[in-house]
Parts: structure tokens; C-alpha cells; sequence
């Protein structure tokens, strides 16, 4: 009910999206197969992010706050946030002109129920852009742990959640020290209805929005052409070019675009007769298969990519048909784990499904599939590590509508052309799972990238 709920609110956002600075002339539409060498998309200005951001933020909480607080039975959820040590969950409620938590800021959501709008108060000196109201006076109570407890006395709610979790990292945000002044601060009478607020951290962040899946094909075709850039003869000499030039090139390449990586990109080697991954300082080198893994930050969102790229051996125009086959059999065990996406059903269970099938199909696979939204590796069930291919803890939770993903997984294989080499075809795209289907949000690569040696 709620995935649809939140799209049946698309026409709205869309023709509010309108009076936001357009990302392009028509917005890029989700597509199963990428392009081969994407152009680059117009990167915002400051200022025109910050605009962005503040929308889509105030229309997160204007329409994903109420259906998750009545979803998961909670009435109340508090909120708490220090400067520079700001939660995951309090860090993407911020606004874009509030980078940090100033002093201690302390968020409430409360239901009054009875179809009354969810109040949305902050508990410190400042208004937070206009999206939560301030509701303490230090001059009338100088103590603002009790103007909190005071806040929530009044309000006399049933569930009062706070962001604490063993499991998930999302919603672990409260600290003992603000646990302990907090239940010191709370009557009594009320300890008792403190609960875990770990479900409203997750769908927070795990849900996406219509209004943010207008904006996300265009931020991962940004991820995607500086990638084609990357594997082109415009950065890669062979036999000149070593694979940590190229890592150090996309690091350069986005601090040009005032663009930000969320982690250190990596770029690897396979070779004929050579074991394993080679890195560093090694030489890229005719016939070599090349591998990176790359993701950007931009309007709040992640992206997460992993291609594959062949450099040619003079007189070559194509791949030898081995790698091919290779990346033909993860682009199969793609389609297995897509297919096994169920609204409710567990990450374990997908994982399961699609390793079963893939197996049955005679491949040789290994997933590790992830949520991804406003962090690279994000909340909700992981479907698979690359170190433990049977269930975990943490995909035990159910795979909901709305929801972007990183399908990652790689297939070995045996390849004729290095003597039966096997070798490791890593992919990765972002995906948008809508309740009923899977959609690459800028295609995914079907073919191996070519770099000429001469």
C-alpha cells in the first residue's frame, strides 16, 4: 500500500519539479541496455543543487514520513545529532544551507493521529530551513533535554522510537551518553514506550521518491560517461598507462566537475597466464582485461558501477569470444536475481532463488547485491556478500517497493582463448525495483568496452 501510495503522488511532483532547474531538456528515462560512450550531462551549479536538494528533501517529508510512522505502529520519533557526529538518518534531513548539526540538534516527528498532519519539531535553536518548527525556548527552559522530555510528556504518545539497532548501522544513531540524559530527562511513566526506531530509519532511507527517480538516470549517466571516459585512449596508453594512474585520473576528473567519489575508485587487471587481480603501478598492456569500480555522490545520490573493458592486440577488432561468453553469463545471472525480486520477500530468499537457478544453468556464480540511494552501500536487505553466499542476518529484511539497488555479482569462467584461464566477470549496475519489476536506471553493459593499441 505504500509503494503505491507514494506513486500515485508522481503528477504532483512532476509539475512541481517544474519550477526546479532542469537537470536536462527531457528528463532521461530508465533503459535495460546503456550506451557505449554516454555524453556528459550539464552538472549543476551550487546553487541550483542546493535548490534541488531542499525540494525533493521537503517532499520526502512531507509524503514519506506520515505512511512509514503509521506503518510501523509509531506515534513519536525522536531524533538526536551533534555537530560533525551527525546520524545517518538526522544527515539526510538536513537541508542543503545547513550542512551540519548545529550544537545538539534534536528532531521529533509525532502523529496526533485521527488524520491530522505529523508534527515536525526541532528541539534547538534554529529552524532548519523552514522544515521543522522550533520548539524550544532557552530562555523559558535553559535545559533542553527537558524541554524534550517536556515536549513529549504533553503529547502523551504510545511508541516513542529513537535510533537504536544491533543490526543496522541506519538506525543505531543514538548515542549512550544521549540515551542516558534522555531517559533521565523522560518521566518515569514513559520509559516503558521507548522502542527501537529501526524500521523508520530504514524505509526513510531505503524508499525513493518519484520526484528523486526523475533526477537518478541522470546522475548515474554522469557515473557512466566519466567511466567510458576512463576506459578510452584519451586516459589509457597501453603499455604506458598503469591501473593507478587511471584510479588517480577519475579522482582528478571529478574534483574538475565539483563532483565527489564515496569511495576511492579501483581499477584491476586480468591477463593471460597472470594470477589474480593485478593492481598499482602494473602496466595496462595489450589483451589485457580491465576492471573498475567506480561511484559518485550528486543531488544526494549514490551511484555504484562496475565494467569490464578489453584492450585490442594490434590487429584485433573484438574480444576473444571467451571474455564475451563471460560477460554474457553475468549479465545471465542478472536477469536470475532481477527475476528474483518479490515485494516481502527477504534478501536471503532472492539470494537463494537466483543462485539456485543460475546454477541450474550451469554457471558459477558468486552475489552480493545492495540497496543504494543516499548512501553507496544503503539501508535495507543486503542480498548476498561476497564472503558468505548463504543467508545473514542482514538479509533478512524484506525487499520493499520504491527501492534502488546495486546488482552486483560476478560469474567465473573458463576462457578457451588463455588456455582455460578462469576468470572473474565482475559487473555492477543501479537499479530501480518499482513493486512488480526490476529497471536498469541507465541500462547496463552488455558488451565488453574496447580500447585500441594503436
Amino acid at each position: 500500500m505504500i509503494g503505491r501510495h507514494f506513486f500515485l503522488l508522481g503528477a504532483a511532483l512532476a509539475t512541481m519539479a517544474t519550477a526546479a532547474p532542469a537537470l536536462a531538456d527531457e528528463p532521461l528515462a530508465m533503459r535495460e541496455t546503456e550506451d557505449a560512450a554516454p555524453a556528459l550531462p550539464a552538472i549543476l551549479s551550487p546553487r541550483e543543487r542546493a535548490a534541488t536538494e531542499n525540494r525533493i528533501l521537503a517532499e520526502r517529508l512531507d509524503t514519506l514520513i506520515p505512511p512509514i510512522m503509521r506503518a510501523e505502529g509509531v506515534d513519536l520519533w525522536l531524533l538526536v545529532a551533534r555537530e560533525y557526529f551527525e546520524e545517518p538518518v538526522v544527515a539526510t534531513m538536513l537541508d542543503a544551507e545547513n550542512m551540519h548539526a548545529r550544537r545538539r540538534t534534536i528532531l521529533i516527528f509525532h502523529d496526533p493521529g485521527e488524520g491530522k498532519p505529523v508534527e515536525r519539531l526541532t528541539v534547538s535553536r534554529y529552524g532548519l530551513g523552514g522544515l521543522f518548527a522550533p520548539a524550544w525556548d532557552p530562555d523559558t527552559q535553559p535545559d533542553q533535554w527537558q524541554a524534550v522530555a517536556e515536549i513529549i510528556a504533553a503529547r502523551d504518545p504510545k511508541k516513542i522510537a529513537i535510533n537504536s539497532s544491533d543490526l543496522y548501522q541506519f538506525a543505531d544513531g543514538m548515542t549512550l551518553s544521549q540515551y542516558d540524559r534522555f531517559m533521565s530527562a523522560l518521566p518515569a511513566a514513559l520509559h516503558d514506550r521507548v522502542t527501537s526506531g529501526e524500521g523508520l530509519a530504514i524505509r526513510w532511507l531505503e524508499t525513493r521518491t518519484p520526484a528523486e527517480m526523475a533526477l537518478y538516470p541522470e546522475v548515474v549517466r554522469i557515473a557512466h560517461s566519466i567511466i567510458s571516459e576512463a576506459f578510452s585512449r584519451k586516459v589509457i596508453t597501453p603499455g604506458v598507462t598503469t591501473a593507478e594512474e587511471v584510479q588517480w585520473w577519475y579522482r582528478h576528473r571529478l574534483m574538475a566537475l565539483g563532483l565527489d567519489p564515496w569511495f576511492h575508485p579501483s581499477v584491476a587487471i586480468q591477463r593471460q597466464g597472470a594470477k589474480g587481480m593485478l593492481e598499482g603501478a602494473e602496466v595496462i598492456r595489450p589483451g589485457d582485461l580491465l576492471w573498475t569500480d567506480f561511484g559518485i555522490t550528486y543531488l544526494r545520490l549514490n551511484t555504484d558501477t562496475q565494467h569490464l573493458a578489453y584492450v585490442l592486440k594490434p590487429g584485433e577488432t573484438e574480444a576473444p569470444a571467451g571474455l564475451r561468453a563471460g560477460l554474457a553469463n553475468s549479465n545471465r545471472v542478472q536477469d536470475f536475481l532481477t527475476r528474483a525480486f518479490k515485494t516481502g520477500r527477504s534478501g536471503n530468499e532472492a539470494l537463494a532463488q537466483a543462485r539456485a537457478e543460475a546454477q541450474a544453468a550451469g554457471l558459477d556464480p558468486s552475489i552480493y547485491s545492495h540497496p543504494i540511494g543516499h548512501h553507496g552501500h544503503g539501508a535495507g536487505p543486503s542480498i548476498g556478500f561476497w564472503d558468505n553466499q548463504n543467508a545473514d542476518p542482514r538479509g533478512e529484511g524484506p525487499i520493499r517497493a520504491n527501492t534502488a539497488w546495486s546488482i552486483e555479482l560476478t560469474s567465473y569462467a573458463a576462457v578457451p582463448e588463455w588456455g582455460g584461464q578462469r576468470v572473474d566477470f565482475r559487473t555492477e549496475e543501479d537499479a530501480f525495483f518499482d513493486g512488480e519489476t526490476v529497471r536498469y536506471i541507465d541500462g547496463r553493459q552488455t558488451a565488453i568496452t574496447l580500447i585500441p593499441s594503436d
